[in-house]
């Protein structure tokens, strides 16, 4: 798993498991005032990739906002359904839970202000993205034929999913000669302020205004099945603890590239 390169000896699997940097940390940094804006298109398409439904609000929710309101086409490709999310959960089978994490995107993208955003589900399996790497590529360039902008996972965000999905859209991006910047999602749950893992002198800042972030955080609630506990059990809890959640409702987001 891609996580065993951050990973230290104790016991936990991977950095995402372990306890992670207190958001209150972060908004002190002065590397943010290092960080250029980044303009994002005013018109044509964006394709938005996630690797789980819930990815593309948590990373770029605000980004879909601003687009959205800028009346910029978006589509939102959900590469895996999210159905691995609880694997041992017996009050939701994973093919429930797929489709329940489908209609909880959409009314997230609702929620941002995206109506018109068309919803491409490649239903690969969730854990196994990079084994479908190529097939993905190949989608991606498809999908980006004459867009502006692809915006997708952080190649270096500690997740296999994430970090496959990034890759290929890189590769895809590049055949499709469209640009393309990277969101982290966890990176600010394993990662410090001036993390010398993290490729800080490529990063952007995206600002959101007070309207933004209000539709953003309403988007997130609508990810119930991963913000609330599916049942009593360990197997049940939360994904997306207040602690987790408070990473993304910054008045900015950021991006590599």
């Amino acid at each position: 798993m891609t996580a065993e390169r951050y990973a230290e000896p104790g016991p936990y699997a991977d950095p995402i498991q372990a306890p992670g940097t207190d958001e209150s940390r972060w908004p002190a940094w002065d590397g943010w005032l290092r960080m250029p804006s980044y303009p994002l298109p005013a018109a044509g398409r964006v394709v938005v990739a996630a690797a789980h439904p819930d990815d593309e609000v948590l990373g770029a929710g605000g980004a879909l906002a601003l687009l959205a309101a800028a009346e910029v086409m978006v589509t939102v490709v959900s590469v895996t359904d999210g159905e691995g999310s609880h694997p041992g959960s017996v009050r939701i089978p994973p093919e429930q839970l797929a489709e329940v994490r489908a209609r909880e995107l959409r009314d997230a993208l609702d929620a941002l202000g995206a109506h018109d955003a068309e919803i491409v589900r490649l239903r690969l399996p969730d854990t196994g993205v990079a084994d479908h790497e190529e097939r993905l590529t190949r989608e991606l360039a498809r999908l980006l034929d004459g867009a502006a902008l692809c915006l997708a996972p952080w190649t270096g965000d500690v997740h296999g999913d994430h970090e496959a999905m990034g890759r290929a859209a890189l590769a895809a991006a590049r055949t499709a000669s469209v640009p393309c910047r990277l969101y982290p999602v966890w990176l600010w749950h394993w990662a410090e302020p001036g993390d010398p893992r993290v490729p800080w002198e490529t990063a952007s800042r995206i600002v959101l205004p007070p309207a933004v972030r209000a539709r953003k955080r309403a988007a997130l609630a609508r990810f119930t099945s991963q913000i609330r506990p599916l049942g009593p059990g360990p197997q049940d809890a939360a994904v997306l603890p207040p602690e987790q959640l408070a990473h993304h409702l910054r008045g900015w987001e950021v991006v590599f590239g």
